[in-house]
Parts: structure tokens; sequence; C-alpha cells
């Protein structure tokens, strides 16, 4: 059985770099035999938050946010892919991931940071360990950060350069660490419903 893996990614603007990592982890799972969906919330473009999705009667959520749940509770595992903004989150991302939440519960998530200068989203990644952790995943250990991300990936979302050879040697941890607790995880589910 694959795994299926959502890989989220959340920039709104017009010249995304980040766009190219996105690309390059559900390449990167794919070539490792995960069934891999790339969930673009500028694609998705749900409005900002006014109601989450379990506030909706049933049948009358709008269409994106329906389809998007089926897809999260059938996902095995997640991958945060997000820049960071004036040392925080990426709100398009952000607002993309709580418009649910009983939907996440269960499952691991594995973060994946970048911006355009050297520290590589280091604190919109930290940021992103607590919110995810009390919306019901596991975050796993490891993660990837990706500094000068124009430089680290080219415009095909291909590695060049140091910079690329680091991050698939840091893409490789990251992608084990994944499986194995998506594994665990499944396995868990299996065997024991969980709690709430």
């Amino acid at each position: 059985m694959s795994d299926r893996i959502l890989v989220l990614y959340g920039s709104y603007r017009s010249d995304r770099a980040g766009i190219r990592l996105a690309n390059y982890i559900v390449h990167g799972l794919r070539a490792r035999g995960a069934e891999a969906e790339l969930i673009d919330a500028m694609q998705i473009d749900l409005p900002m938050l006014d109601r989450m999705y379990k506030e909706h009667a049933e049948g009358e959520a709008p269409e994106a946010m329906n389809a998007l749940a089926k897809k999260i509770r059938a996902a095995d595992g997640f991958v945060f892919v997000t820049g960071e903004y004036n040392w925080g989150m990426q709100p398009g991302l952000k607002n993309l991931t709580d418009h649910f939440l009983e939907e996440w519960f269960w499952r691991p998530a594995g973060i994946v940071s970048y911006s355009a200068g050297r520290l590589g989203g280091a604190r919109a990644n930290l940021l992103w360990h607590g919110t995810l952790s009390e919306m019901g995943m596991v975050v796993i250990s490891s993660t990837v950060l990706v500094g000068s991300v124009g430089q680290t990936l080219d415009t095909e979302g291909r590695p060049q350069g140091e910079a690329g050879a680091f991050l698939e040697q840091s893409f490789a941890r990251f992608a084990d660490d994944l499986a194995w607790w998506t594994e665990a995880a499944r396995l868990q589910r299996q065997r024991r419903k969980p709690p709430y």
C-alpha cells in the first residue's frame, strides 16, 4: 500500500519561487513510491476564514472545501511547504489549514521551509511545529530548510550546486522519517480506534 501524502503550499505571490520546492517534494515522494499530491492554496482559493468546514451544515460547505476535506481525511500524512514572511507564517497556508480541524487528526506532518535569505524560513518552520501539534498532527523531528531557494532549485525545480546537493541529502532523511511515522500511524489506527 502506497502512502497517500498531501503536500500543502500556501504562497499567493505572483513570483512564487517556493512552488519549485513544493514540486520537488512531490516528485521526490513519488520517486520513493508514495502517492503524493500538491495542494496549492492559491489554486483552491478558500475565502478568509469565516466558518470552519465543520461549522457548515451538511452539504452546504463550498465545493472546494468539501473536496479538500475528503482528501485530508483520506491522507496518511502531510508535508507543509512554507515560506517565511516577516519572521512569521505564510497567511495563505495558515488560512487554508485553519478551515479544518478533526480532518487532520492522528496523522504525521513534516515541515519544509524556505526563504530568499540564508536562514531557510527557520522561524516559520518553528511556528508551524506548535500549530500542527495543536491541530492533532504528530510533527516529525526531521525538517528541511532551504535558504536562497532561487539558487537552490532551478526554474524546473531541479537541485543545483552545493545547496541543491544539501537539499537532496536532507530530503532523503526527511522522507525516511515521514514514511516511518506514516506507516506507524496507519498501523496504529488499524489496531486501535483513536480515543476521540
